[in-house]
């Protein structure tokens, strides 16, 4: 095995024996700043001496189509023949680096290594081919997983190479294709894994099995933070099937999220409750049906949903902390010449994922083994390391396939729980949760409550914009800190990269609540960009200008290109609501009881604009049409992509129109999609997607098609009603 030395640009790595062919390595950062470590290999790219190509994917595939992104932007810059491309999920392992699966960031954060190690590998084998010929490398050009001699017309493959190319030196800078020479990225190639998850035969985390394997049901206290006092398990021992019934201890773990050393950790990680260990999944569920179980409520018994609502409309009633203050808003919006105020609600949200929570572990002889379908394994093996005692060399942790997770994965009680049982019954332990066990134990998308003031001068320009955010804090609960969930509302004013909003304030008031938090899709953005796009539209009208237009004026210059990618590019927003606008035919009139209504949003290095169009009637609104143009920057596949948006559309469309958890006596009340509904497919607007062609880096996807669909509906009804909708789940007005 030759090893080069590693520099920070030197991050490739060969490895080769004669009967192994050819691999690379190259590490995948947290973030674009983390400089590569000098010595820890990560994803592996494989060339086997029959010419099969394997890509290990260090990232989890819950539908997003991760797995077959990744293998074409390696296929790309390998020139490889993409029918011999071979996908495998990796384990945990600390070669592989970053392996979290959140923030939109699989494809972001890939695209420069893949690309790298796919052109080196290629440049690699030209190498071989020319010397073995006898010829310059610059006559020789690498095609369809084989190697060429221009001239001549003889002809090498992959396999054929790959054994000798791997004792050649690394190329340290290869070239890299230009875009329009692309063959595979940026075409609609199907899903790597789409033919086994159409026939039933991939494995997601409830398909495992594991010989021996015994099945457990949970039952967990209903309230926040409550605790077993005392179980009676005489008529569950009496179900046929049941093996056991024990308590799962809450351990009060600090662990910190994502497994980071020094991070601080909440101490609620992990529900508590009653196991009933069975012989199959229903005699689980019967046994647990018959335990008796009392519960020490605790503390939380006393919060609901009413009280909260008060303690917001309280908490934007004084100062908050003062996030960001340009100019003097408070001044402003008292002597301008026209005032707007507005306060907006939003919930508590689920994930709901259409998998619930599950996971298989076996905890024996000093080791444990994980499977299930997880986001965030390194934290799931922090977890562990604290909850077992165990060295994180004793944990193994394999990565099925999620049935989506929204942020839910992320978290890693149901890991931890598994773990506990199978440890006291020594045995694997599959365990299983409900969709009642889901909706009843996630951690929720934080209700919010806003306070936005703006101000008009006497040219109906906007001088000033204040607002005012009160929710509990997801930061708090994951870290300690109480950081405000304020992300994404810079979307006009000084928080652009051209702003035209000379005073601009931001305040944020935490209030306190017992009920678990946590990322969902989109995160912050999902509330904030609601409130923010509703409110632009609020002053349009005030102002006596076209929604459009005014989006145009706040934008600004759209010439002042930032050069930090997180930040707005004014040009890039301005052109998706153009194509969206004129797409959607913008400004044409409607029948009677219709309207339209635009929003867009920006992050992750995307850019979404929506027109939606809704029909109101009898105190109903039905989304008929939503017209989008989406700004990814480079796109590695365009059917992905569309993908996402109508997927994100769905998600945010569910939200918009039904989603709400409710919590009473520190209960929640919903239980199944019944009162938890989400959209059906009769319900299911006409989508139109339109891909904005950039040459930037590829953005993300899996969040930024979320936020701006509720205020482009929201709007459209105002549109078609005269009506505004300032609290979500939208009920129409009369």
């Amino acid at each position: 095995m030759s090893e080069p030395a590693i520099s920070r640009r030197e991050f490739v790595r060969v490895s080769a024996a004669a009967a192994t062919g050819l691999a690379l390595s190259f590490y995948l950062p947290l973030s674009a700043e983390e400089k590569p470590p000098a010595v820890t290999p990560n994803t592996w790219l494989k060339i086997d001496p029959t010419g099969e190509i394997s890509l290990t994917v260090a990232r989890s595939e819950m539908g997003q189509g991760v797995r077959t992104s990744l293998a074409m932007i390696l296929a790309e810059e390998l020139e490889a023949d993409w029918s011999r491309i071979r996908v495998v999920q990796a384990d945990l392992d600390p070669k592989y680096g970053n392996q979290i699966t959140g923030g939109s960031g699989s494809v972001r954060q890939s695209w420069p290594m893949l690309r790298r190690a796919g052109a080196a590998a290629r440049e690699m084998l030209i190498a071989t081919a020319a010397d073995k010929w006898r010829v310059p490398a610059s006559e020789c050009r690498a095609r369809e997983s084989t190697v060429e001699h221009s001239s001549s017309g003889r002809r090498l493959s992959y396999g054929e190479l790959a054994a000798k190319a791997a004792t050649l030196p690394v190329p340290q800078d290869p070239p890299l294709k230009s875009a329009k020479d692309f063959r595979i990225v940026g075409t609609a190639v199907a899903r790597v894994d789409g033919p086994r998850i159409v026939t039933g035969t991939a494995t997601y985390g409830l398909d495992f099995t594991a010989p021996g394997m015994l099945y457990a049901m949970i039952a967990r206290p209903a309230v926040f933070g409550g605790r077993v006092k005392s179980f009676n398990a005489d008529a569950t021992k009496r179900v046929a099937g049941v093996r056991a019934a024990m308590e799962v201890a809450r351990p009060e773990l600090p662990i910190p999220f994502e497994g980071k050393p020094g991070a601080k950790g909440h101490q609620h990680f992990l529900w508590g409750g009653v196991a009933v260990v069975a012989d199959s999944t229903w005699a689980a569920m019967l046994g647990r049906r018959a335990l008796q179980v009392e519960w020490d409520d605790g503390a939380a018994a006393s919060e609901n949903t009413a009280g909260m609502r008060s303690a917001f409309q309280e908490a934007v009633s004084r100062p908050g902390q003062v996030v960001r203050n340009d100019g003097d808003a408070a001044g402003a919006f008292e002597h301008a010449a026209h005032k707007v105020e507005a306060v907006y609600e939003l919930p508590f949200l689920s994930h709901a994922p259409m998998e619930p929570p599950n996971c298989t572990a076996l905890v024996r002889d000093g080791r444990c083994e994980i499977w299930g379908p997880i986001q965030n394994p390194s934290g799931v093996q922090a977890a562990l390391k604290m909850a077992l005692g165990l060295p994180e060399s004793a944990i193994t942790i394999h990565i099925t396939l999620l049935g989506g997770g929204f942020g839910r994965r992320l978290n890693i009680d149901f890991p931890v729980e598994a773990a506990l049982v199978s440890s006291a019954v020594n045995a694997p332990v599959k365990v299983v949760w409900t969709r009642e066990d889901d909706l009843a134990h996630d951690y929720y998308r934080p209700a919010s409550y806003h306070r936005l003031r703006g101000a008009l001068d006497d040219q109906k320009r906007v001088t000033a914009w204040w607002h005012h955010i009160a929710s509990p804090s997801v930061d708090l609960f994951y870290e300690g800190n109480i950081s405000p969930d304020a992300g994404g509302v810079q979307i006009v004013g000084p928080g652009m990269a051209a702003g035209t909003v000379p005073n601009y304030r931001i305040d944020y008031t935490h209030v306190p609540s017992s009920v678990p938090r946590g990322w969902w899709r989109a995160v912050d953005l999902t509330f904030n960009t609601f409130v923010v796009q509703a409110f632009i539209d609020e002053l349009a009208a005030a102002a006596g200008k076209d929604p459009l237009a005014l989006r145009r004026e706040l934008i600004g210059d759209a010439s002042s290109a930032p050069a930090n990618p997180e930040r707005v590019d004014p040009a890039r927003l301005l052109r998706v609501l153009d194509v969206a606008a004129e797409k959607a035919n913008w400004g044409s009139a409607l029948p009677a009881g219709r309207g339209r209504g635009i929003a867009c949003a920006f992050g992750w290095g995307t850019y979404v604009a929506y027109v939606a169009e809704v029909f109101v009637g009898s105190g109903s609104v039905r989304v008929g049409r939503v017209v989008a143009a989406v700004d990814c920057g480079q796109v590695i596949n365009p059917e992905l992509v569309k993908a996402q948006v109508e997927g994100g559309i769905v998600f945010g469309l569910s939200a918009a129109l039904y989603g709400e958890i409710t919590v009473d006596g520190g209960r929640v009340q919903q239980s199944n999609f019944d009162d938890y509904p989400v959209l059906r497919i009769d319900q299911m607007p006409k989508v139109e997607v339109h891909i904005v062609p950039s040459a930037a880096a590829p953005g993300g996807m899996g969040e930024p098609p979320v936020p701006a669909i509720a205020p482009a509906v929201t709007n459209a009804i105002f549109a078609a009603t005269g009506k505004r909708v300032r609290r979500l789940p939208i009920k129409v007005p009369a």
